[in-house]
């Protein structure tokens, strides 16, 4: 149950049909950004083969934007192809107005009336919409659904909720309409609390954590992969930071604890940055002293970041907020230890001492310790990390999101089917 609807055949019987999925979100890949968001990707392909799928990824646009592309990412997205296909699903590209630096209270309403005609097109394709962010794409969804006579469900990642739900324009939008969803998906408990704080009655609300592609993120031989980045007669230890590099993913406050960290003045330890964001030029500054005691790698595709993780001792991710970061799920079922905050899901994945150690947002003297004692640990044996931190795959997690959204469409037309549901926000031992 939860896979399928059912629909009356000509000769009077119930025969399975798909279920039809609308996904509406922003953070998704395009051709101009095919690194994006490689979680909801995974996890939307793995949910393909279950249910019938097609994505609203929108793009933002406002009047003058090809002019100011130069300066201006929205600008330049302008590019990105009005229909493409990724990985077999079809994904169309709508531009919702966006005006940027000011209009948050009103891009809820925006984001909805831009996307209505789209959305409105596809009226008899689709038995569900899923919005995928909780603002604007959420909150749309809701307004959405509910002029097309459908359900709706929202997935909440983190930030949606930990940082613009602090915001009074969209925590005023939040509050409207995410309690008006048929359910909300969070991939953390915390993070169903933050949603539970918000208005969502909490037996409306799933714990559905995301996946890891189980085949790429593995225990693999550290020397091999070293060699395979050309770095094979490197034998120090490796802290490695992915994701943007940014205040917010605590970048610049793993930059100042390397830096004063006893394993970097012994020159024991090397640190690897993949990605890049706006902290970049500050990062390197603070680095600039340590010399190749520092490598900044750049964006990597996910496929790359398989290999830096094998080749890596730890991984560090000292983010302010979160929710499941995938990252942290890649790294132990890569056999790989974590230093990372205390924030979000991360203490429901590094729950032990030998899959890693958390430490509090911002204390930079905490971080360098917790760096140093990692240094220091000497070799573990990765399968045990693996074997005790691994959490589900992709197609595991889209089996249960994919029960949520059924359960959702069966509420909502009256059918209350309870049983093989993932559990909610507040039960104690959550879906992984």
């Amino acid at each position: 149950m939860g896979e399928v609807s059912t629909e009356t055949t000509a000769g009077g019987g119930a025969a399975p049909a798909r279920l039809r999925v609308l996904i509406v979100t922003k953070i998704f890949p395009n051709a101009l950004e095919p690194l994006s968001a490689p979680f909801n990707r995974q996890q939307f392909v793995a949910l393909s083969r279950r249910c019938d799928v097609q994505i609203l990824a929108t793009i933002p646009w406002f009047p003058g934007g090809a002019i100011l592309q130069r300066w201006s990412s929205a600008g330049r997205l302008g590019r990105v192809p009005a229909h493409d296909i990724i990985d077999g699903i079809p994904v169309h590209h709508p531009r919702f107005l966006y005006i940027p630096r000011v209009g948050q209270s009103l891009m809820g309403a925006l984001y909805a009336a831009s996307l209505l005609p789209a959305v409105l097109r596809r009226r008899k394709t689709f038995d569900v919409i899923l919005g995928s962010w909780a603002y604007p794409d959420g909150v749309a969804a809701v307004a959405l659904g509910r002029l097309c006579g459908v359900p709706s469900v929202v997935k909440v990642h983190g930030s949606d909720l930990d940082v613009l739900a602090t915001r009074p324009g969209p925590r005023r939008n939040m509050k409207l309409l995410l309690p008006r969803a048929q359910r909300v998906v969070a991939v953390s408990r915390a993070l169903g609390q933050v949603a539970e704080s918000l208005g969502v009655a909490r037996d409306r609300i799933d714990v559905v954590t995301n996946g890891v592609d189980q085949e790429l993120f593995q225990p693999r031989d550290r020397g091999a992969a070293r060699r395979s980045l050309g770095h094979g007669d490197d034998r120090r230890r490796w802290l490695l930071f992915v994701g943007r590099v940014e205040e917010a993913k605590g970048a610049l406050d793993l930059c100042r604890a390397f830096a004063t960290s006893a394993a970097a003045a012994a020159g024991t330890a090397v640190l690897v940055m993949i990605g890049d964001g706006k902290a970049m030029a500050a990062c390197r500054e603070v680095t600039q002293a340590l010399g190749d005691r520092v490598l900044f790698a750049g964006p990597r595709a996910h496929e790359e970041v398989a290999t830096w993780m094998a080749a890596s001792d730890a991984l560090v991710l000292p983010s302010h907020h979160e929710g499941t970061p995938n990252v942290v799920l890649e790294a132990l079922a890569s056999g790989r230890r974590v230093v990372a905050t205390a924030v979000g899901g991360i203490p429901d994945v590094v729950n032990a001492p030998e899959l890693g150690e958390l430490v509090a947002v911002s204390d930079v003297t905490a971080l360098a310790g917790a760096l140093d004692r990692v240094v220091a640990g000497g070799d573990y044996d990765p399968s045990l990390v693996a074997a005790r931190g691994a959490g589900a795959g992709w197609d595991e997690s889209a089996a249960r999101l994919g029960r949520v959204l059924a359960r959702a469409v069966q509420e909502f037309h009256g059918d209350k089917t309870p049983e093989d549901q993932p559990r909610p926000a507040t039960d104690p031992s959550p879906s992984a």
